[in-house]
């Protein structure tokens, strides 16, 4: 019986009465597949909320963030994943976005960085529209709204179930694609001990959201900002930055929280390096393999290890695992790819 390697999916309800489950056994026995960062720590696929207040710079960063993914430069000395990137800027016109760009990176081009001024409302159409622009640019890996407003409808009233459902339905959209969708929002002007409690809207938008950018200033006339990053798998970031009153783009000053990233296993390490030593692909037993690496792990210790890490291993290394059941029990298959594996 083989064992799957899975891409992460939207959950859906079963059909049947029966509550489907599975034990921690049967996780671990499974390899699961998420998207790579979008940039490296900073943010991963998913909805995204970036919220500042009125006319504090949220068009110019989500600007110079789809560039920046488009291009396949560094953002904010952090990596990327350089793919196609869709901008629905939906306040503005293509006239003022053409100026907007110039102003900000001259006449550096880019194929890859789409822009649309005009789109329907979610459970409206704007799902089918967006789902026809991932088809037909399969490397998409980027989507920014701006703003949230333009695409939900309806009146300014608005519920927790009603926030959480616009969301939701985002979400299980960028789960089926693998892709970040990025929606530029306000804050609303009562004040709160939390910064996060001004994200205008219920505390449903924050709930179903996998992750926040908020952007503030302590003086709406300072160049200098504030940007508080917090995610759902991801450490809570601050990050102080800059703006060049020339070019309008948002510099990097210095990260206040330094960057973690959960540190690499040993194991994944030595198995990359032995790999690179006998070529691009091993096979065996999980008992050869743990006399290849010169371990003592136990057999199915080490392909729950392998389960576990299938996505470091893939994202990190380039290197894809499939391990599968047989009479004379699991079979590993080692292979390392390239970036379209």
């Amino acid at each position: 019986m083989s064992q799957n390697i899975t891409k992460l999916q939207p959950l859906r309800l079963s059909d049947t009465a029966v509550l489907e489950t599975k034990s921690l056994t049967e996780l671990y026995e499974t390899g699961f597949v998420s998207g790579e960062p979008i940039i490296d720590v900073l943010l991963f696929p998913g909805v995204y909320l970036l919220v500042g207040d009125s006319k504090i710079g949220k068009s110019f960063l989500a600007a110079q963030l789809a560039f920046s993914v488009a291009i396949g430069t560094p953002f904010w000395e952090r990596p990327v994943q350089k793919s196609d990137v869709l901008y629905l800027v939906l306040e503005d016109q293509y006239a003022r976005i053409q100026q907007r760009m110039y102003q900000m990176f001259g006449t550096e081009e880019s194929a890859d960085l789409h822009f649309a001024v005009q789109a329907k409302l979610l459970g409206d159409g704007l799902e089918k529209q967006l789902e026809a622009f991932v088809s037909e640019h399969k490397n998409t890996r980027l989507i920014i709204i701006d703003t949230l407003q333009k695409i939900r409808g309806g009146s300014d009233s608005y519920s927790y179930a009603k926030d959480y459902d616009v969301i939701s339905k985002l979400k299980s959209f960028a789960e089926r694609f693998a892709l970040c969708v990025l929606l530029v929002h306000h804050t609303r002007k009562q004040n709160s001990s939390d910064p996060f409690g001004k994200i205008n809207g219920t505390t449903g938008l924050m709930g179903a959201a996998d992750g926040i950018w908020l952007l503030t200033k302590d003086c709406r006339t300072s160049n200098l900002a504030t940007l508080e990053i917090s995610g759902r798998d991801q450490p809570d970031t601050k990050v102080l930055l800059e703006r060049d009153p020339e070019t309008l783009r948002w510099n990097l000053v210095s990260y206040e929280t330094e960057l973690w990233k959960t540190p690499l296993e040993p194991l994944l390490v030595l198995l990359s390096e032995k790999l690179n030593e006998t070529g691009e692909k091993w096979s065996g037993t999980a008992t050869e393999l743990a006399a290849f690496l010169g371990t003592d792990l136990k057999p199915n210790v080490l392909s729950m290890k392998l389960n576990i890490n299938t996505s470091v291993l893939l994202h990190e290394f380039k290197i894809a695992v499939h391990i599968s059941r047989n009479h004379d029990g699991r079979r590993i298959e080692l292979q390392r790819v390239g970036d379209d594996p």
